[in-house]
């Protein structure tokens, strides 16, 4: 696998590969402000396009940004230009949290030649470099190959499951104050709490203030006292199977296995009856 995280330095000597493909995925949560959309059109990397994963994804669930079908995403790709032999560059400007997740949806179809951006689009602008506005020309379509990894995505009836063998275990990737049920869910109508037995990892203890991911050695030492070391598979979560990717790029970059995404996350969980929950 290709180093998964790039600095803007490298991207900056490389946005005149013909292979580079860089991609904006920056999306916000309910109850965050911002308009993504616009955003991109007002300031955007050289080059970029906008990578939608509201819109890659399955749209036969009312679950947000679930992984497509082999089918959908080959289509996709190959709409924005991706290849078999592009290497692509994903960046945010919310907490990397959804250029993670771009990353590790390529990988999840076989494409290793993917990288997140490191401190992603507010570094980029702090250290002063190019930006372009409006849209960016359109590209030829790509010719791309799915090769999905189901051993990378998790469904609820795995996650019920795994309660009663703990086999794997959860790590879930949101705020302390919303795995032990002290605040409120973004999404209306989401009860509170977690997945019985997981462990909790806030994403935002691995990311430095600049908003770049902390140093592998330091990765490794959270993950550890997390429970995560390697002996045991892991599966990670969040509110809805974005912020997760953080602790999937953190195990990556520790050496550690990447384990699996529970795609419907909190989500999925936390909005049923019938599923039950820890306080």
């Amino acid at each position: 696998m290709s180093n998964p995280v790039v600095s803007t330095e490298w991207l900056a000597a490389n946005l005149g590969r013909a292979d580079l493909l860089v991609f904006d995925c920056t999306k916000y949560l309910p109850n965050q402000p911002g308009d993504p959309k616009a955003e991109f059109l007002e300031r955007h990397l050289p080059g970029a396009r906008y990578f939608d994963i509201d819109d890659i994804s399955d749209k036969d669930t009312d679950l947000p940004h679930m992984v497509p079908a082999p089918g959908l995403f080959r289509k996709k790709m190959e709409a924005l230009g991706v290849s078999n032999e592009s290497f692509l560059v994903f960046y945010d400007n919310n907490a990397l949290g959804w250029s993670c997740r771009g990353w590790w949806m390529m990988g999840t179809f076989g494409h290793d030649k993917a990288a997140v951006l490191d401190g992603g689009l507010k570094k980029w602008i702090a250290e002063g470099r190019a930006l372009e506005s409006g849209q960016s020309p359109a590209r030829a379509p790509g010719s791309f190959r799915p090769d999905y990894r189901a051993r990378r995505v998790r469904g609820i009836g795995d996650v019920l499951g795994n309660i009663a063998s703990g086999d794997e275990l959860v790590l879930d990737a949101r705020a302390a104050g919303r795995f032990k049920a002290e605040v409120p869910e973004p999404r209306a109508g989401m009860r509170s709490g977690h997945i019985p037995g997981s462990a909790n990892l806030p994403y935002a203890d691995l990311l430095a203030p600049d908003g770049t991911i902390l140093p592998a050695a330091v990765l490794k030492a959270k993950l550890a006292a997390a429970g995560v070391d390697g002996s045991r598979p892991v599966v990670t979560s969040c509110g809805s199977g974005v912020t997760a990717t953080v602790l999937t790029l953190a195990m990556v970059l520790s050496g550690l296995p990447a384990g699996a995404v529970y795609d419907g996350s909190w989500t999925e969980w936390g909005g049923r009856a019938d599923t039950p929950v820890e306080v």
